[in-house]
């Protein structure tokens, strides 16, 4: 690979949902694009694998064909020693359904879904830094490529940061995590289990014999059915900021050793080992340009607060970190390609901020294992709640167009200062 072969339109770090996205867009675009992934695919995720009809629209808004994958028609919720189960909400907006699928497969699909679309996708490329014009402005980055970490420099008048919580490139920036946003966690493996096959995602509250406690809370478990004789079980702690030092991976096993031993969850059933990762939410990076810099995806923090989801928002700020560079980059270079650029994290807060804002406050609710007893127990008894929180933790609406839930949202929302 020569130096010409190292300079494009846009550099996008990291194949990931929020990187493939990216690319996507900017190829269809027209613009050239190169994706830089560290590791070489198929590759691990920590994840629950379940895309939420967010997800399933960003896909269908891709051209991804996701016939033959896994459908749910809803979660089973259980909370108080109640069970109840409710479908998506039907909306204009959003797909009916969810869909589940193994992330070494959807990261791998996705990039070449980017590929297919004119993107040059590179594995086994290590970005380790920007690379800086005298200006102190991004000017592509540096990176290790191949099993020989021989060093290699891309040029772009732009670069998408789409490499997760841990992202060096904002971080050299001086662009630091928010310690006052909270920051979950996750543990998942795979069991071989009959309750493979279900319409129904499986969320519990009560992750102990007495249901929610002090030493388990904020969070919940999770058992995803994957079609393929397996299933995703894990555990979300949704702000560790709150948590009572209780190891996820303790409160994970306790939990599993309150269910029927026919389901077969537990660790003798294990297909894969234990794996966690960090859930960075509430746009906890900010801002999210800066000096030819964009940052998409868990480099931003956009993982929802309500409930961990964030393969959906990672295609989302994909798209609109794409728009934001094909404007400024049909724009002559100067203050007016600038004023693009600037304008991208101000969308998200508008489209994420405020629901954010709202998701933190339930963050600090589920700190509070009696009042979470109190409201599972009897709020779970009434399925018109149960639908209603539905939507608002899954961020499903029709916005000021919809019923009288949607609308009360609405007000809801624009009430909520923006994080």
């Amino acid at each position: 690979m020569d130096s010409a072969d190292r300079r494009a339109d846009v550099v996008v770090v990291g194949a990931g949902p929020a990187g493939s996205s990216a690319a996507w867009h900017l190829a269809r675009a027209g613009l050239d694009v190169v994706v830089l992934e560290k590791a070489r695919f198929p590759r691990e995720k920590v994840c629950g694998d379940g895309l939420t009809p967010r997800g399933v629209k960003a896909l269908a808004d891709m051209g991804v064909d996701t016939a033959g994958w896994v459908r749910h028609r809803g979660l089973r919720v259980t909370g108080g020693g109640q069970v109840i189960e409710v479908d998506w909400p039907r909306l204009d907006s959003w797909p009916a359904h969810s869909l589940v699928c193994n992330r070494r497969d959807l990261d791998a699909r996705l990039a070449a879904h980017a590929g297919a679309a004119g993107a040059r996708v590179l594995q086994e490329v290590t970005v380790t830094g920007p690379l800086l014009d005298d200006a102190g402005r991004v000017a592509g980055v540096q990176a290790l490529v191949g099993p020989g970490r021989e060093p290699a420099t891309w040029r772009a008048p732009l670069v998408v940061s789409a490499e997760g919580l841990s992202g060096r490139l904002g971080k050299a920036l001086g662009l630091v995590r928010r310690e006052d946003r909270p920051l979950g966690v996750a543990v998942r493996r795979y069991v071989r289990s009959p309750r493979t096959d279900d319409d129904y995602l499986d969320i519990s509250f009560d992750l102990s014999a007495a249901g929610p406690s002090a030493d388990s809370m904020p969070g919940y478990g999770w058992a995803f059915g994957m079609g393929d004789g397996t299933t995703n079980i894990g555990f979300g702690l949704l702000d560790r900021r709150r948590g009572t030092g209780a190891e996820p991976r303790v409160v994970l096993r306790e939990w599993l050793a309150t269910l029927p031993a026919e389901w077969q969850f537990g660790e003798e059933h294990a297909v894969t080992p234990l794996r966690g990762a960090g859930l960075p939410m509430a746009l906890h990076r900010q801002p999210a340009y800066s000096r030819g810099l964009l940052m998409a995806g868990d480099a931003a923090g956009t993982v929802n607060p309500f409930n961990g989801e964030g393969i959906s928002y990672a295609m989302e700020t994909g798209r609109m970190a794409a728009e934001a560079a094909a404007e400024a980059l049909a724009r002559p270079e100067g203050p007016a390609r600038e004023a693009a650029l600037r304008r991208y994290p101000d969308r998200l807060r508008e489209e994420y901020g405020r629901h954010h804002r709202l998701g933190t406050a339930f963050l600090a609710l589920l700190g509070r294992p009696g009042l979470v007893r109190f409201a599972t127990a009897h709020g779970l008894t009434r399925p018109a709640m149960v639908h209603a929180a539905l939507r608002l933790m899954g961020n499903l609406s029709d916005g000021r167009d919809g019923d009288r839930f949607d609308r009360a949202v609405a007000v809801l929302t624009r009430l909520a200062p923006a994080v």
